[in-house]
């Protein structure tokens, strides 16, 4: 009896780790379910996803795509050419590979393989991070035939009958953490009893929070608030220079936290960039937060992201204009306010969908068999 041929995932999203993280998420959701599913990953070389997909246990493929610069540059000159060439590499692996469903993150790589896949009749996902969409998906969303977002409303960007709100993927450890305060505390070297702060700025940092932070450290030292300082690399010496006064009352910084799961369970408040994956992992451990949105992102989507949780007094936002005057002041100011931070607590929770990555690997599934390559 011939043995039907294993299910074949193609899936496409980088360039960050917000559109990268997602997409291995959504692999290993479909796998626990499909053991037998074979997956490749497109991504854009020389982007960051190339070395992360594989690391993770996936094999992936490069296109040749960049996105529009805001000047004129040969990169722009070239796109183009880049876009052209991509398409047809993309509908070269997909003939090759041969994939029941493609599922795209988001990232440069994204617009030309879902594009691809839609024109040789594969049925393709688009899973939207952001309360705003970018340009690509949006462009995608007439031939995708399912969308999976986080955030209510977006019928106006979307087909309605496409749409199923499914939350983003977040981290496993966080989206079903065991860690105890306790353990969390040690972990940093921290004390029970004071009010803990958590800075995370991402992977790379965040010039503005490290600098406004920094600037800061007295107050937060007056009001016996002792922190955990994740800084990136570029700042990470400067910053440690900075607490070197402050260690023995819990001033900890670190380039990058490898246990998430114990910073977030150490924390009392958070300050945080407001990127949609950070956003999710901060609806789902539930702790009050201070946003301060990046205004070096595409159509401003981090604003977006942090209105979405204000509107619902699930967060407190700083724009990065003021976050060098106010930043300090409002966590004083939270951390002496305990009715407010049970206020953020609650709301920010009600907004969580820690089961994101199996629902959109069951989306994607049910969508396998519907078409064949032409």
């Amino acid at each position: 009896m011939l043995q039907p041929d294993p299910i074949r995932i193609l899936l496409s999203g980088g360039g960050t780790g917000g559109h990268i993280f997602p997409a291995i998420a959504i692999a290993n959701a479909i796998k626990a379910k499909v053991p037998a599913a074979e997956f490749l990953f497109v991504g854009a070389k020389g982007r960051m996803e190339m070395q992360r997909v594989p690391a993770a246990g996936f094999e992936i493929e490069g296109l040749w795509i960049s996105g529009l610069q805001r000047k004129l540059t040969f990169d722009n000159l070239s796109f183009p050419f880049k876009v052209i060439s991509s398409l047809i590499k993309a509908k070269r692996i997909i003939r090759r590979f041969r994939p029941d469903v493609v599922i795209g993150t988001g990232g440069y790589a994204s617009g030309p393989t879902l594009r691809a896949a839609a024109t040789l009749g594969i049925p393709t996902l688009i899973q939207e991070q952001n309360s705003f969409p970018g340009i690509t998906n949006k462009m995608l969303a007439g031939k995708a035939d399912r969308i999976c977002v986080a955030y209510e409303g977006m019928e106006k960007f979307f087909p309605a009958g496409k749409i199923r709100l499914t939350g983003n993927p977040i981290r496993h450890e966080l989206a079903h953490s065991t860690a105890g305060k306790a353990e969390a505390l040690d972990a940093f070297s921290l004390k029970p009893g004071k009010s803990t702060l958590l800075v995370i700025g991402g992977s790379l940092g965040a010039k503005t929070i490290n600098k406004s932070i920094q600037q800061g450290l007295q107050l937060l030292a007056a009001h016996n608030i002792q922190l955990i300082w994740q800084t990136g690399n570029g700042f990470a010496a400067e910053a440690s220079d900075s607490v070197k006064p402050y260690t023995d009352l819990g001033f900890t910084t670190t380039a990058f936290i490898s246990r998430m799961d114990l910073a977030y369970a150490a924390a009392d408040m958070v300050v945080s960039r407001a990127g949609a994956i950070a956003i999710s992992e901060l609806c789902a451990v539930g702790k009050p937060v201070i946003l301060v949105p990046s205004p070096n992102v595409t159509e401003d989507h981090q604003t977006k992201n942090s209105l979405a949780l204000t509107g619902k007094s699930a967060a407190i936002m700083i724009t990065d204009a003021d976050a060098r005057e106010k930043l300090v002041p409002a966590i004083v100011e939270l951390a002496g306010n305990p009715a407010k931070q049970t206020e953020l607590k609650q709301n920010i929770r009600n907004m969580a969908l820690v089961n994101a990555a199996d629902t959109i690997a069951a989306e994607a599934l049910s969508l396998v068999g519907k078409y064949n390559i032409k």
